[in-house]
């Protein structure tokens, strides 16, 4: 083979590979000319879309929400408003374990009562009034380190530790058959009254606004007490039982129409519940202060003066006293008519027995 012929050969093949080169450029020039325009056709599309659906829902901003919520009012205060009284940071006594004593004091468990064995049962509903002198210990203001030493306040802070603190359970006055208990917030507004309109006024004593504020309560405002107790003749022991039912303090009672109701009970104290609490209070003495007695001493020895106001004894109408036909309108004759049915009681007993 000529030299000739060998360069011949080399050139057809470069333009062969020019041309193949040539062809390869062209066709991917055009795949990118294709794919370049749809995606520009597809990037419109959906550009013209967006803008479609903007146009069709325009942007709402959202109303804000314009209802009044109105506030739920205030709870009323679960408390009983009454001063509290301080502890003492040294001891206020000369005598040892005083303050012991007093925690460490325990009612007497009550003798079992069968009913079969109770050949008298009646009841006996009193009002002790602490303006009578023998039942002016009810009314002693002194501050212990148990507390106030009123009789209302025992009752008071009782109710105020509830049951679960070593404390009682008000019931309502509905009725005294401790059917309704009481929230402290209730007993609280029941003796206070609840609010009352103070006057406010300027510098020239105008009045100019009124304010609404809770009554303060007077704890020697409460001098009356109702007692509801059973009467019990046990054949067993041959004895006369006086059992305590329950206690409420009593209050004259005008509302804000201005209708007077009278006499009426506030709450009521379940009394075999206080028995341990009145153990730990002192009865004032007043001929010797070191020879006091208990509260649960005193209502058990009988050592207060309550008259009788109503009773089951004749009494088929369920009655007050003051209520009944010939008594109404007649304090004096109520008096009488409750010290007959003490005696009647009195005489049951005697009559037993033989001299």
């Amino acid at each position: 083979m000529t030299m000739k012929t060998v360069i011949v050969k080399c050139l057809m093949l470069m333009l062969c590979i020019g041309v193949t080169c040539n062809v390869a450029n062209a066709q991917t020039q055009t795949k990118k000319k294709h794919y370049t325009k749809h995606y520009r056709h597809y990037t419109k599309r959906k550009k013209t879309a967006h803008h479609t659906v903007a146009a069709r829902t325009p942007d709402v901003k959202p109303t804000p929400d314009t209802a009044i919520v109105v506030a739920p009012p205030p709870p009323m205060p679960d408390s009983i408003p009454i001063p509290q009284v301080k502890q003492s940071l040294r001891p206020e006594t000369a005598l040892d374990n005083h303050n012991t004593l007093i925690a460490d004091r325990t009612p007497l468990p009550y003798q079992n009562l069968r009913a079969e064995d109770a050949a008298y049962d009646e009841r006996l509903w009193l009002e002790v009034d602490a303006r009578e002198k023998i039942n002016q210990p009810f009314m002693y203001p002194a501050n212990e380190d148990n507390g106030n030493q009123r009789f209302i306040s025992i009752l008071l802070n009782a109710i105020q530790k509830g049951p679960d603190n070593g404390g009682v359970t008000a019931f309502s006055n509905i009725d005294d058959r401790f059917t309704t208990p009481m929230t402290r917030a209730e007993v609280a507004k029941t003796i206070s009254g609840g609010e009352v309109s103070v006057p406010i006024t300027d510098s020239l004593g105008n009045v100019v606004a009124t304010k609404t504020v809770e009554a303060e309560v007077n704890l020697d405002s409460f001098y009356r007490f109702r007692i509801k107790e059973e009467v019990i003749f046990d054949k067993q022991s041959s004895r006369l039982f006086f059992r305590i039912l329950g206690i409420a303090p009593v209050k004259d009672i005008i509302t804000s129409s201005g209708i007077d109701l009278g006499e009426t009970p506030l709450f009521w104290v379940y009394y075999p519940d206080m028995r341990p609490i009145f153990a730990k209070y002192f009865v004032y003495n007043g001929k010797n202060y070191g020879a006091r007695m208990s509260w649960e001493d005193l209502f058990e020895s009988r050592m207060f003066h309550g008259r009788i106001i109503k009773s089951t004894l004749n009494n088929p109408y369920d009655q007050y006293l003051k209520d009944q036909i010939g008594l109404k309108g007649h304090p004096m004759l109520q008096l009488y008519e409750g010290e007959k049915i003490k005696n009647e009681i009195f005489d049951y007993e005697q009559n037993l027995w033989s001299y």
